[in-house]
């Protein structure tokens, strides 16, 4: 992608929303759409660090019967020819099995994790056992987070840094005040990519963000036109596609 003079496009979606047929269709879409990776949400009941939009999508695939296993078996299915990041709260994992699902994530085709509720360094056990089962270890890093936190947080990450834009919960915004500040502290810290999630919504915004990072991440937006159908959420990808390209 550096060579391309491109930042990565990394979408976002609930695994069985609208319904899991549906969910299945919106996957395979992703990656013909120009995706570089697909972050795959496994939902769950009580995902406090997400807004209104994925928190009705994750009840909506709750309410369909979506689950762990089901989960994994959407993205086996998907046979996506991009890296795919699963993206959960500790508490399915840790139901499902931390071995267990380490192992049956890698045997579907998933390349990394991100635990948004599991701290850097929290629980040193449970990063080795994602480390060991083959998963890359993505960090979440806030825009609160202090210097010396930051170069533990980012110690033991794996595959790229997904930074958190602002404060808050997921869902779409216009601005995106301070980006390139925070992008350069982290830039300090590790040599890993960084991508820049959470309020991104516009093909503007992505050609910002684009200048300054190195992935684009893209989930609300994504989510709430996938509700309308496949068509509206392949033209957003398609914009968002076009608009990580760097002049």
């Amino acid at each position: 992608m550096r060579a391309e003079r491109r930042a990565a496009l990394i979408p976002y979606l609930t695994a069985g929303y609208p319904t899991a047929a549906a969910s299945l269709d919106a996957l395979r879409m992703t990656s013909a759409a120009g995706a570089d990776f697909v972050e795959v949400g496994i939902p769950f009941s009580d995902p406090l660090a997400d807004g209104p939009v994925i928190q009705r999508s994750s009840h909506v695939a709750l309410e369909g019967g979506m689950t762990v296993a089901g989960t994994l078996q959407l993205i086996r299915d998907a046979r996506l020819p991009v890296p795919v990041i699963a993206f959960s709260y500790l508490n399915p994992v840790m139901a499902y099995g931390l071995e267990r699902f380490t192992a049956d994530a890698r045997a579907a085709g998933v390349s990394g994790l991100l635990l948004t509720d599991l701290p850097a360094g929290e629980d040193p056990a449970v990063e080795q056992t994602v480390r060991a089962g083959g998963l890359d270890l993505i960090r979440l890093i806030a825009p609160t987070t202090v210097d010396r936190r930051l170069h533990d947080a980012v110690a033991g990450a794996g595959g790229f840094i997904y930074l958190i834009s602002r404060l808050g919960v997921t869902g779409a915004r216009t601005q995106l005040n301070g980006a390139e500040a925070l992008v350069q502290r982290v830039r300090e810290a590790t040599s890993l990519p960084i991508a820049l999630g959470f309020g991104l919504a516009t093909a503007e915004q992505a050609r910002a963000v684009a200048r300054l990072a190195d992935g684009v991440v893209v989930g609300s937006a994504l989510v709430e036109r996938l509700g309308s159908g496949l068509e509206p959420a392949r033209a957003l990808l398609t914009e968002l596609r076009a608009a990580v390209a760097r002049e």
